[in-house]
């Protein structure tokens, strides 16, 4: 690269543009973004918010267009993160130079010759570069210091770079191995400029210009080095890039070109980088390094409009999906709650062990045997009502497991119906994320637990709906207005009085819950033996039971809840990123 016959000359470095009159504001003119500390200090502070609200964002739901907004989180957290916000905290800092391109590109040569000496290592196999090296002035060493680049790099100190940049030989952006291009890509978004290496064999690769065309929508600086260029081949290469270079907008980006030297080891000679060494000992003077930042600066600002918004979309998506979601969930425990509801009302707690355990009571042997043979006439002292009180308690015991297997056999039902709902073939959009999110073991452990408190909260009710089934006084006109003698009255409460004494709340009440599970006989015993007091209290119980069921499906139902309540599935969740975007625009 010098002044030899065919080589293209030196094109100046751009000099900054002024934004459309809409992108100021006259608070904070990014023109005078290097020149204004007290505007450079706010618009970080606003990058600073920007970047820890990105870096937040999450993607919870597998729907369309995730892995394009994962990528976009990661390009907007990388130029956040490596560029901006270190670029800012020190406008003084030197301007990084990424020396970047395929693979094979000569840019390990290149930086070395440079620089005169080997500080990155360069040959034939690949890919060579496995770790960047960063090469800057010594005395540029303090402002380099806090930049996050350096955690990925090798840093060499040399005087032959000139103060105010640094070469940053950056890993190939094809290489074989994934380490490489995602630490290549990472490096160039840290660039101030990118002096991009390319060949005249390879210059029409894709991959670079997809590159290079992601620089122009950031308003990256942008310089070319075309190495390796046959003389016979010159015109015609350097007129398709230069048409190459005006197609992608960068018509005014510098070209430098190498001539092929053939085979050969070590540096190149100094009169093929002398003008690539000029042009970057024009670059470190302060006000070309400072137009050069400054441009690539407000390129990046201007460049995080459209990414935000685009991340924004996609972060409302995720909301929308998740409201879609929801909908769907609350749609399809409808049937589950009538169903098992059904099945209360027609008796399935009183099958099994409190139907077993009522035919003992109720045998002629039993407990209650004299009292269902005498149709709720009850006789015997206040003793023997004591005692067989405490016979019934097993019953109490039984409807409380039999209430809880029931509870719980509706939670697992309803766990089903969910997760078919989520991840069936008419399944929303993003429900698998939900379902693979949704704990089982832990929904187990909660449905049981849930289910025993219901159940004993149940059957705990059963004295207190008896005691305000009897404490309701009997009226003494009927539902049709036929009225009833006092004497009737009174006989039907000494009845009631009698029942009560001789079995008891908790016996009265184990009678009247045996009768909401669904044991007739039971609600037939309770009619005769304290009226209509007794229908109320199985009426209540029963409303009881089937609202607590509708209470163990809401607990499914919460439970996968929990999992759209992720503050990313938020109906608001988007504004958090558009507030700070607005705040940016209103500093550039």
């Amino acid at each position: 690269m010098s002044a030899q016959p065919g080589t293209a000359p030196v094109q100046p470095v751009p000099t900054a543009q002024p934004l459309a009159p809409h992108a100021r504001h006259a608070a904070s003119d990014p023109r005078d973004v290097l020149a204004r500390p007290l505007a450079a200090t706010s618009l970080l502070d606003a990058v600073r918010d920007l970047r820890r609200d990105v870096e937040r964002t999450g993607f919870p739901l597998e729907i369309e267009g995730i892995a394009s907004a994962r990528a976009s989180r990661a390009r907007l957290v990388d130029q956040l993160g490596e560029h901006l916000v270190p670029r800012l905290t020190e406008l003084s800092a030197p301007a990084v130079v990424v020396v970047s391109g395929s693979t094979g590109a000569g840019k390990s040569t290149l930086v070395n010759s440079l620089v005169g000496t080997e500080v990155s290592t360069a040959g034939v196999l690949r890919p060579t570069t496995r770790r960047p090296v960063l090469v800057h002035n010594p005395l540029d060493a303090e402002l380099l210091s806090h930049h996050p680049v350096l955690e990925s790099v090798s840093v060499v100190a040399d005087e032959n770079v000139p103060r105010g940049i640094a070469l940053l030989d950056a890993p190939d952006l094809d290489s074989v191995l994934e380490s490489n291009r995602e630490s290549a890509h990472r490096l160039l978004e840290a660039a101030d400029l990118w002096l991009f290496v390319t060949t005249a064999a390879r210059y029409g690769d894709a991959l670079p210009w997809r590159v290079l065309q992601g620089a122009v929508e950031r308003g990256a600086s942008i310089a070319m080095v075309l190495n390796r260029v046959p003389p016979a081949s010159l015109p015609t290469v350097r007129g398709d890039l230069l048409d190459r270079l005006r197609g992608h907008g960068l018509q005014g980006s510098p070209l430098f070109v190498v001539p092929d030297l053939g085979p050969h080891e070590g540096l190149l000679p100094a009169t093929v980088v002398a003008p690539i060494r000029r042009w970057l000992a024009m670059l470190a003077g302060p006000d070309r390094a400072r137009t050069v930042i400054g441009r690539t600066l407000r390129g990046s600002l201007a460049a995080l409009r459209p990414w935000v918004d685009e991340l924004a979309e996609a972060v409302q998506a995720q909301a929308d999906a998740a409201s879609a979601i929801a909908a769907v969930l609350d749609e399809s425990v409808v049937g589950p709650t009538a169903q098992v509801s059904a099945s209360i009302r027609g008796g399935a707690v009183a099958d099994g062990a409190v139907r077993a355990r009522w035919a003992e009571l109720a045998a002629d042997s039993g407990p209650l045997g004299s009292v269902v043979r005498s149709s709720g006439r009850i006789r015997g002292s206040a003793r023997e009502g004591r005692a067989r009180a405490t016979a019934i308690e097993p019953l109490t015991e039984d409807l409380t497991r039999s209430a809880a297997a029931t509870l719980t056999a509706a939670g697992a039902q309803t766990e089903e119906v969910l997760r078919a709902a989520l991840t069936g073939p008419d399944g929303p959009e993003g429900g698998a994320s939900v379902d693979a999110a949704w704990t089982s073991a832990t929904l187990r452990t909660g449905r049981r637990s849930a289910a025993e408190q219901a159940a004993r909260a149940w059957t705990a009710q059963g004295p207190r709906v008896v005691r305000a089934a009897l404490t309701h006084a009997p009226a003494e006109s009927t539902p049709d207005g036929v009225s009833r003698g006092r004497r009737e009255v009174t006989r039907e409460v000494r009845r009631r009085r009698k029942a009560e004494n001789a079995l008891g709340d908790q016996g009265l009440a184990a009678v009247a819950l045996a009768a909401a599970a669904g044991v007739r006989e039971a609600r037939d015993l309770l009619v005769d033996l304290i009226d209509t007091a007794g229908e109320r209290a199985v009426d209540e119980l029963r409303d009881d039971l089937v609202a607590r069921v509708a209470g163990q499906v809401a607990v499914e139902r919460a439970a996968v809840g929990e999992v759209l309540a992720d503050p990313d599935l938020a109906e608001d969740a988007a504004s958090r990123l558009r507030l700070r975007l607005a705040v940016l625009k209103g500093l550039t």
